[in-house]
């Protein structure tokens, strides 16, 4: 599989019919909103973000570096690094008893959201050598993880963790664990991130651009593996990447950030076959697609991203569109065009 070439996930000229989200919501977010409060101004970085997530069930989050994807994340389990605070939404888990909590209500360094971080919600990080401590072995990483959110005696969290990492796919566990994480491959490491994340069944997984440092070839594996693992479990999962291809394998629903908003929101054979907003079928076209020339240019997004703390009043994105009409895309709104297909943008069905 070669994820950096699109193919749409229907290949029969139109878009197949949207998979039902019929699985129960695990984890609502609605009207999020993250700010940096810096020197030179406030940098909206997430700026009225809302999803769902559905037990087995996989989200994709999409957009350029910058758009706001992994601040979103990292708002649900509140570890956005300072001087980033959320200062509006709401974040709120179903537990497995049944329980309804709202994490954005916690407070980010408190007991009770300490607890659901790594247990209920885990979180794979884009780099796993700034993921892992290099003094600690792997073994002691995943066992204090197991112990602490299960109570597990050490003997117990070293078996449980044996088999976590069999389960991921590593060969000869028991000597993995002994190792530190610079004596292991990239994949080695990556795989061994995901064993962590997986160690206490969490309910939900965050990746966040858990591939982006690995060969085509093993990142065909990586995301094998979490599907399957998926599959067994059944995991929601939040999928941040800046790789279509990636999303096109992986995802039932996406969602496109730009400036912080969503600008588009959609079943994942409906985004790639009518992707309505301007800034989607931009990106469509700036990445290669089976069938095509090699000596053909990829088109690129003209423009430059817009300075963070003046972002254009409007639509964020009207300095870069080709379709902009004065007055016309002054004040987009969100809205659903078809089932489960939401848009920002005031042309959008002119410009489909």
């Amino acid at each position: 599989m070669t994820t950096e070439l699109i193919d749409p996930p229907a290949r029969t000229g139109s878009a197949e019919a949207p998979r039902p989200l019929d699985t129960p919501v695990v984890l609502d977010v609605k009207d999020l909103r993250t700010h940096f409060l810096m020197p030179g101004g406030t940098v909206r970085a997430v700026d009225g973000v809302s999803y769902t997530l559905h037990r087995g069930r996989t989200l994709g989050i999409v957009g350029e570096s910058g758009c706001g994807k992994s601040v979103t994340a990292q708002s649900v389990l509140g570890i956005v690094p300072r001087p980033g605070r959320n200062v509006g939404g709401t974040v709120t888990l179903t537990r497995r008893d049944g329980t309804n909590l709202e994490l954005t209500s916690l407070d980010p360094r408190g007991k009770v959201i300490r607890s659901v971080r790594g247990n209920e919600i885990a979180y794979i990080f884009q780099e796993p050598m700034s993921a892992l401590s290099p003094i600690h072995t792997i073994g002691h990483q995943i066992t204090e993880v197991i112990r602490l959110h299960t109570g597990a005696k050490r003997d117990e969290a070293r078996f449980r963790a044996e088999t976590v990492m069999r389960q991921v796919g590593l060969p000869r566990p028991d000597a993995v664990l002994d190792r530190y994480p610079h004596q292991l491959s990239g994949g080695m490491r990556q795989r061994a991130v995901i064993g962590i994340a997986l160690a206490c069944n969490p309910g939900i997984l965050i990746a966040d651009e858990p591939t982006t440092a690995l060969d085509v070839t093993t990142e065909a594996v990586i995301l094998d593996l979490v599907r399957s693992l998926q599959k067994e479990g059944g995991m929601a999962i939040q999928f941040i990447t800046h790789n279509l291809g990636v999303i096109a394998e992986i995802a039932d629903e996406v969602v496109v950030m730009y400036m912080g908003r969503q600008v588009e929101r959609a079943p994942v054979s409906q985004l790639f076959h009518a992707p309505q907003h301007p800034y989607t079928q931009a990106l469509l076209r700036s990445m290669p697609r089976l069938g095509h020339r090699a000596h053909e240019r990829l088109e690129a997004i003209q423009g430059m991203v817009p300075d963070p703390y003046d972002v254009p009043p409007g639509c964020a994105f009207h300095t870069r569109c080709r379709h902009y009409v004065p007055g016309t895309c002054d004040s987009p709104e969100y809205l659903e065009v078809s089932p489960r297909h939401w848009v920002r943008c005031s042309r959008a069905g002119e410009v489909a």
